[in-house]
This record gives structure tokens, sequence and C-alpha cells, in this order.
């Protein structure tokens, strides 16, 4: 008797495609018989990491032997000391694709929903998916988000929002005032995920991030990423500032040493 092993699967998962990510760059010249290919495919910084960082990767190596440091104490340390919070607001994921999943694990199940917006980044409807929660996508305006939209389409049973900021692919913003706007006008019941990931390429009138918001709206969630204005895609660091409560719940469901 042959096993069809999809339907021992959870309900979220039978369906669910992966994600592809860009081909690396090697294998692409090998398929097409070229040379001196540009990758632009998965965002990565052309420039390359900083001659410091690669020092510091270098002295680590004699240590490779090693587990890292599962709590992370050292860089949440520096970044609580750079963006002005308090260590226990700060969760460290590998890669900040890991801080959206802990957060779908956390607080999505079949009968949860969540709100994105359509061309928005292709992880979202993944970790919401294997949930097994429902996905509402809201049509982009203007190939940017639609958050008055968003906020009509709240149902009784949404846990999550996405709000990528800038938004990956399209590359647009949400300004500050508007992200305030609805962050007063939706139940404090209902977490609100800001997707920073790009944030250190925006310098426009009426940008800001939402880490500013968190102290007078504690249903925020900011995540960011070291992959790409600091060049580390490969070593994959992502780090989310949250209420520490928030935090705390995310830390239980993150596997130990997560980080390289």
């Amino acid at each position: 008797m042959m096993i069809n092993f999809k339907d021992l699967a959870l309900p979220g998962i039978r369906d669910l495609l992966p994600y592809k990510g860009g081909k690396p760059i090697e294998e692409v010249e090998r398929e097409f018989g070229i040379s001196k290919a540009t990758k632009l495919c998965s965002n990565e910084n052309p420039v390359g990491l900083s001659p410091l960082a690669k020092s510091a990767i270098i002295n680590a190596l004699d240590s490779s032997n090693r587990y890292p440091d599962g709590n992370g104490y050292y860089l949440k340390k520096k970044l609580a000391k750079k963006l002005s919070v308090n260590i226990n607001q700060i969760t460290l994921g590998n890669g900040s694709n890991d801080l959206l999943e802990l957060i779908a694990k956390s607080f999505l199940g079949p009968c949860h929903s969540a709100i994105y917006s359509q061309h928005a980044f292709l992880v979202y409807k993944i970790v919401v998916t294997a949930q097994a929660a429902k996905s509402i996508v809201v049509d982009a305006e203007n190939w940017s988000h639609n958050l008055p939209k968003m906020f009509d389409s709240i149902q009784d049973n949404t846990r999550l929002v996405f709000i990528a900021n800038p938004n990956n692919p399209t590359g647009t913003f949400t300004k500050l005032n508007e992200i305030y706007n609805f962050m007063e006008s939706i139940p404090k019941n209902i977490l609100v995920v800001i997707d920073e990931a790009y944030f250190e390429y925006v310098n426009s009138d009426g940008y800001g991030s939402a880490l500013s918001l968190i102290a007078q709206f504690p249903n925020i969630i900011v995540t960011r990423s070291f992959s790409k204005a600091y060049g580390l895609a490969a070593l994959r660091i992502g780090y989310s500032i949250s209420h520490p409560d928030i935090a705390e719940l995310l830390n239980r469901v993150r596997q130990p040493f997560n980080v390289n």
C-alpha cells in the first residue's frame, strides 16, 4: 500500500509552494554560457561587507567549533544602545525572514487571518499559509500599501497586519503619519508588523521608522535585517523590536543558536 505523505502533512503545508530564491550567479553563468553576469534578483548589496565586519568574521573563525551565544547578549546590547531601546525589546533571528516566521507561529492559527498588500514580500503569504491561517490580500494603490483599504479588510479573527516600509519589491514607501493614523484606528489586539528591511535606503520627506511609535502603540513589531545595507546576507542576521512581552513570546518559539 502506497502512502500519500502529503495527506500526513498539516493543512497549511499541503498546498504551500516553497520560496524560490534567486539562482547563484555561478549557476546562471554556467546555464547560459556567459561570464561576468550582474545579479539583481535578490537585492543583494553589490558593494559588499564592511572591511571591519570582514575582519571581525575572520577573527571569529577560530571559535567556529563552538555554538554561538544562544541569547545573542552582546549583539542585543549594542543594538539596544544604537536604537535607544531596552535590550528586552529585541529578538534576534536567522535573517528577518526568521522573525516573520516566529511572529506567525506565535500568533496565527487555523481560526485566524492576517492582512498584507498586493505586491508585498512573498514570505508573508508563506508564513500565514503554513499556519493554516487565512490571507487577506488588499489591492495596492500606485504600487504601495492602501492603508484605508487594509483597515476596512479587518475581520473579527484578524491577528496580524504586515506592512513592508519601504515595500519590497515595488520600492514605494508609506509616510510615518499614515502609519500613525492607521495605528490609532485599528483594534489594539491586532499586531502590526512593520518590515523595515530596506529602511536605510530611504531619505525622503515624510518617511520615518515605526520604531518611534512603539512606546505609544505596543502592538507594533518592527523587523530589520543586516542582509541589505550592511552586506551580510550570507550570515543570516535579523532582529525585531517590540514590546518586551511580545519579545518574550517570540523567544519561546525561537530555535537555540539561530543566529550564526
